[in-house]
Order: C-alpha cells, then sequence, then structure tokens
C-alpha cells in the first residue's frame, strides 16, 4: 500500500518537482537578478580602505565573513523551508538556538567526564541536537496530532523554550574559549570560518536533495499544497508534519552550536528575532507562505540578499533602525513580486471597490 501511494505521488507530482526542481536548478530569475543587482550596488558604494584603496566590500575577507555570518541563520532557514512548505510556522527558532548554545557551553564547562577531548566535544554536541531535535518533535506532534496552529505551538515553543534555557543557567551567560580547557578547544576548532561556511554548504546540498529528490520532499510539498487531498490520497500527513518540524529542530541545533562556538558563550538570551530573519531569507526566496511552492536554492538566494543587505548597512554605518525599515520594505516588495498576477488585479479591483 505504501508503495503503491508513493508511486501514485510520484506520478501526480514527478512532472513538475523531478523536472524542475532540484537544488541545482534555475532558480526563480527575480531572485537571481535582484541578488545580482545587489550585489552590483553594494560593490559600488562600499567604502574604500584608507591606506590601500581597496573596495572593502569586494575584499577577501569582507566576502567570507559574509559568507560565514549567512551560515548561521542560513541554516535556521533551511529548516524553515520545510516547515513553511507544508503551510506552518516555527516561532521557536531563536530561542531554540539559545537553548542549543547555552546547552553546549553549560556542559563543556561543568561536566568532566575524563575522556579524549574530541570524544566529549562529540558527545555535548550530539545530545544538544538531541534535545533540540526532540523539542522540534514535540511541536510537530501537537501541530499533526492534536491538531493545534502551528502558530500557537511554536509561540508557545518560543516562550517555554527560552524559559527552559535560562532555568538550565539560572539566566546566566556562559562564557567559553578563553582558557585552556575542553570549551576553549571546542571554540577554536568549531569557529573556523572553513567549518562554519562548509557546514552550511553541505546541508544546504543535502537537503536541497532531500526536498527536490525524494518521496519525502515531494509529500512535505503536497502536504502544503492541499493536506486535506493528500490525506486521502493516503499520504503520512501526520508524520510528514512531525518528521518537518523535527527537522528544523534539528538544523537550529546545529546553528546553536556554531552560535556557541562563534561568539565564545552559551546565552539563554541570545537568538531573539532569528526567527523573523529565517522567516524573511525563506519568504524572499520565493517560497509560499501558504505552503506548497519553494526550494532550497531559492532560499539560499534569500539569506545572502539579506546578508548583503546587513553587510553593506554596516559598512556605511546606516542606523539599524534604519535598516530594519529597509528590510521590511523589501520583504512585503519580494512577497508581492512572487504573487500570481490574478491575485494582484484581485487585490488592486478589491482596493478600489473598498475606495469607491
Amino acid at each position: 500500500m505504501g508503495g503503491e501511494t508513493n508511486r501514485r505521488l510520484i506520478q501526480k507530482y514527478g512532472h513538475i518537482n523531478l523536472r524542475l526542481r532540484s537544488m541545482f536548478a534555475r532558480a526563480n530569475l527575480q531572485q537571481v537578478i535582484g541578488l545580482a543587482l545587489l550585489f552590483i550596488v553594494a560593490a559600488l558604494i562600499s567604502p574604500v580602505a584608507n591606506r590601500t584603496g581597496q573596495n572593502i566590500f569586494l575584499s577577501g575577507a569582507n566576502l567570507t565573513d559574509i559568507m560565514r555570518q549567512v551560515s548561521e541563520k542560513g541554516i535556521i532557514a533551511l529548516g524553515m523551508t520545510f516547515v513553511i512548505l507544508t503551510g506552518g510556522i516555527d516561532l521557536s527558532v531563536g530561542s531554540l538556538l539559545a537553548l542549543s548554545a547555552t546547552f553546549t557551553a553549560n556542559t563543556l564547562t561543568k561536566w568532566k567526564p575524563g575522556i579524549a577531548w574530541g570524544t566529549e566535544i562529540f558527545i555535548v554536541v550530539v545530545l544538544a541536537l538531541v534535545i533540540c531535535t526532540a523539542f522540534g518533535t514535540l511541536q510537530g506532534a501537537l501541530i499533526a496530532k492534536l491538531k493545534v496552529q502551528p502558530f500557537i505551538v511554536t509561540l508557545a515553543g518560543m516562550i517555554g523554550i527560552r524559559g527552559f534555557a535560562r532555568f538550565l543557567t539560572t539566566n546566566a551567560n556562559i562564557d567559553i574559549g578563553f582558557g585552556d580547557d575542553i570549551s576553549a578547544l571546542f571554540a577554536k576548532t568549531i569557529q573556523n570560518k572553513t567549518i562554519v561556511i562548509c557546514t552550511f554548504i553541505g546541508l544546504a546540498i543535502i537537503f536541497g536533495i532531500i526536498l527536490a529528490r525524494t518521496v519525502f520532499g515531494l509529500q512535505v510539498k503536497s502536504v502544503g499544497d492541499n493536506p486535506v487531498a493528500s490525506l486521502y490520497a493516503g499520504l503520512p500527513v501526520t508524520k510528514t508534519l512531525i518528521y518537518t518540524y523535527a527537522i528544523s529542530g534539528f538544523l537550529v541545533g546545529i546553528a546553536g552550536v556554531l552560535h556557541c562556538a562563534q561568539n565564545h558563550q552559551g546565552n539563554p538570551n541570545d537568538g531573539v528575532s532569528y526567527e523573523l530573519d529565517a522567516i524573511a531569507a525563506v519568504v524572499i526566496g520565493g517560497t509560499s507562505m501558504t505552503g506548497g511552492k519553494g526550494t532550497i536554492t531559492g532560499t539560499i538566494i534569500g539569506a545572502f540578499i539579506l546578508g548583503i543587505l546587513t553587510n553593506i548597512f554596516r559598512l556605511k554605518g546606516v542606523d539599524i533602525n534604519v535598516e530594519m525599515m529597509c528590510k521590511s520594505v523589501i520583504i512585503v516588495i519580494a512577497v508581492w513580486l512572487q504573487m500570481p498576477r490574478k491575485v494582484k488585479n484581485a487585490a488592486r479591483r478589491q482596493v478600489t471597490i473598498n475606495v469607491q
């Protein structure tokens, strides 16, 4: 029965997804053009170094810094893509990141198992990922089995998980990486630019392939496109939703470990508004907030658009409040450009009727 269901699913959606979408397929032309134009504008308006006259934005150090900064939130956005494709949302990712970072720092500084440092770090990282995956799975189960709205479940998760992270450390910030202990070795190893960037690239490739080339990826899109029809077609809607939120939790756990190493701390108050950045990257990348349509490639482009914007604003010394306002306008424009022409025309007619 399961094999027959999978075959029906592939026959129904395969001609759309398997032919047009893969990790290396062409992303939406608007997104590619937008990223290219933004890159050019950023290069043109970038300040130059006083001594060498070099364009700061185009310097190798700055470009790799952009990739490193994009990597952390980009990893979260990968999981958010799966969630939004099902028609859901995950507001708990910022709190989960804080929990992952806090647990990692707290355990590395207090746990003394007397084993090899590499083994200890591996165990701590695995435990952090297991905890975050478990919270993601729990939220997915509440959404799928109890039929509670994703917004409500993950909003509660955002509050509760943040409280749990603060409880673990009595609301204290845990500094790591400034001595010769195991936490210093962890920070020195994991904070490396190459490791951070390669982790993002590797995960993007893996989950891009999962989304575009596997039955599970087709099921995610199908559930988001029409959950009722998917249920009647015999698709595992409940399992798909649970797995999707588990993936989101797992990826946030990885981002939290990287965050801990790069910032040399586990702070239960970190990660605030990260969920908004992740959602923005997904939406700018072309994923529909109603579910069923989107790609990992688009999300990567969206993450880099936000990363370049943030970088050039900082290089130009733009006030952070102005930066936030500009980003909000860009998000609205991005969503508007991705709306079908029929929907735009209907919206215009509705506005005209209301004005009259």
